[in-house]
């Protein structure tokens, strides 16, 4: 990309000013700290130059928007034409609360809904169940049934709206009750729009919300791909995501490198199945993380979208350059927002998100303030759009297609990121794949390592943290926080109640038959698990028979 006589000039130009001016400054300004970092602990140089991208090339490295390798982003004209859809998390209590949140966040200009689901729902469990007792509605809504679906998405014309499910280990189960729901307002399959995460192997590596051994739920995953890929075209049957990976602790690098890695292990299971690459390819999506580093997240996705372009054409031979496509959603760090001064988190967020949308980003969620103390409130999750709108509109950061491309320092990153991204590949390769890796707590141990440095360097203040250890204050916090239904866990048990007294028991206990025996055998058992869903067959009872098939995971203790 440089004429090497340019590059030997540039170097000694930069040997002359190291020696002459910078000398003469540092003696009089000596900088601020002996060495800056990342937020991943990585150093940063003083000056980044030519010299540092001097290995690059335009076409192989960069491209043009829309073009392999989609480093400057996959549309042609990104958001000049489209802004990114913008997709607030949200689900608390009952599905009546949530639903209200839903259709109050359309009329404020949200334009994709996405929703957060209880604990219990997470881990299969009905609302009622012994072991969910104290976790109602605390961190998402409680959704048990079809019926609870039918609630929380009633008003809201699913053939119109584009939706996201964050969940993963029942992701096949609460997918069905949302086709279900679909088709009872006369939707077809082939209007759906939407995402389910359903991504379990970074449960096993850092959220840790799984319920089956890997194995079979791998196989899950696989079902759902398929199913998705013959029945609902528009559906994005799994989000690749390494949002948790870096909740948990992980660098920029690691993030990048697991999530693919993840990402490439699902391609492999669906190929065994059967499926041609190009037929499910163009519908994986994926989910990454906003951190505070403004220039290494941006890296970072462009990093991302290179080697999965790479790895696609190159390694699972795609055909279609739709399988090339990075798409993924962001959401801003939440591991980053602070109890302490909340209101500085508003600050945190528009950085975060200015990044993701500098970086390409398809979908994008910004925290609210309240995050850290509560589920945000009506007040705090606005705030949190308008931070998104105001991006859009105002900023001037839309008009022009991937800014930073060519900027030394953004190239010098995206490499640097990528590099160590294969360099992960390679120990993960030699340990077995990701399967064995994860058996031999190869990611958790990587995880827990980083966390610790980080934590350590805050611990020591070798990281300011503004209003943690830089700048804090002992004022009583004033912001309003939510206050949820205090009836709603008895709404919710009362609902479960009559919906087992007054549905077809016989054909609930038929639908889960059959599915018992699907999950014995090899057949796809999304069609079964639908069909318990439309007789009202609860999530517990559904994940049940799933269990005493597939048996349930125990982490292994590593020494």
């Amino acid at each position: 990309m440089y004429d090497p006589q340019e590059i030997a000039h540039l170097e000694q130009a930069l040997k002359r000013w190291d020696e002459e001016t910078l000398a003469k400054t540092l003696s009089r300004f000596p900088e601020r700290r002996e060495e800056f970092i990342t937020t991943s602990s990585e150093p940063i140089e003083r000056v980044y130059t030519p010299l540092d991208i001097k290995d690059s090339t335009y076409q192989e490295h960069l491209g043009l928007p829309g073009e392999y390798p989609f480093t400057r982003g996959v549309h042609a004209t990104m958001h000049r034409g489209r802004l990114w859809t913008m997709r607030m998390f949200a689900g608390f209590g009952t599905a009546e609360e949530t639903n209200q949140r839903f259709r109050y966040l359309l009329d404020q200009g949200q334009t994709g809904l996405s929703i957060a689901f209880d604990l219990p729902t997470l881990m299969g469990l009905d609302t009622d169940d012994p072991e969910a007792i104290g976790e109602f509605g605390k961190c998402g809504v409680a959704v048990s049934s079809l019926k609870d679906m039918e609630v929380l998405t009633k008003s809201i014309p699913l053939d119109k709206v584009s939706t996201s499910m964050t969940i993963n280990s029942p992701a096949a189960i609460i997918w069905a009750m949302y086709i279900a729901a679909a088709e009872k307002q006369g939707a077809r399959h082939d209007q759906l729009r939407g995402t389910i995460q359903n991504d379990i192997l970074k449960e096993y590596i850092a959220q840790k919300e799984y319920i089956f051994p890997p194995e079979p739920s791998m196989r899950l995953v696989t079902d759902t791909i398929e199913f998705g890929t013959s029945d609902i075209p528009q559906w994005n049957t799994i989000s690749i995501s390494g949002y948790h990976i870096r909740e948990a602790g992980s660098t920029a690098a690691q993030e990048l490198a697991f999530t693919l890695s993840d990402g490439m292990e699902y391609v492999r299971w669906a190929i065994d199945r059967g499926l041609d690459v190009d037929a499910f390819a163009p519908r994986l999506s994926f989910f990454f993380n906003a951190h505070n580093d403004f220039f290494e997240e941006i890296a970072k996705y462009r990093a991302a979208r290179r080697i999965w372009a790479r790895e696609m054409r190159q390694t699972f031979a795609a055909q279609d350059p739709r399988s090339w496509l990075m798409r993924f959603h962001t959401q801003t760090a939440g591991v980053s927002l602070t109890a302490q001064q909340p209101e500085n988190n508003i600050v945190r967020v528009a950085i975060q998100a200015l990044a993701a949308v500098l970086g390409g980003t398809q979908s994008l969620h910004t925290n609210s303030m309240d995050e850290a103390l509560a589920l945000p409130s009506e007040h705090a999750v606005t705030v949190a759009l308008r931070t998104q709108q105001i991006i859009a509109e105002e900023s001037g950061v839309t008009n022009t297609i991937d800014p930073l491309g060519g900027s030394f320092f953004v190239e010098a990153q995206t490499n640097r990121i990528e590099s160590q991204a294969y360099e992960y590949f390679r120990r993960i390769r030699d340990l077995g794949g990701v399967l064995p890796a994860i058996d031999r707590g190869f990611f958790q141990g990587e995880i827990s390592d980083a966390a610790y440095r980080y934590q350590r360097e805050i611990d020591l203040d070798d990281r300011k943290i503004v209003g943690v250890n830089a700048y804090a204050e002992d004022k009583p916090i004033t912001i309003p926080l939510l206050e949820m239904d205090p009836q709603g866990y008895e709404h919710q048990v009362d609902r479960l109640k009559t919906l087992r007294a007054e549905r077809d028991n016989g054909r609930v206990g038929q639908t889960l038959d059959r599915l018992r025996i699907a999950c014995q055998g090899t057949e796809n058992t999304m069609p079964h698990i639908l069909e318990a869903v439309r007789t009202y067959a609860t999530l517990g009872e559904i994940v049940g028979v799933m269990k005493e098939v597939f048996g349930t995971y125990q982490e292994p203790t590593w020494i």
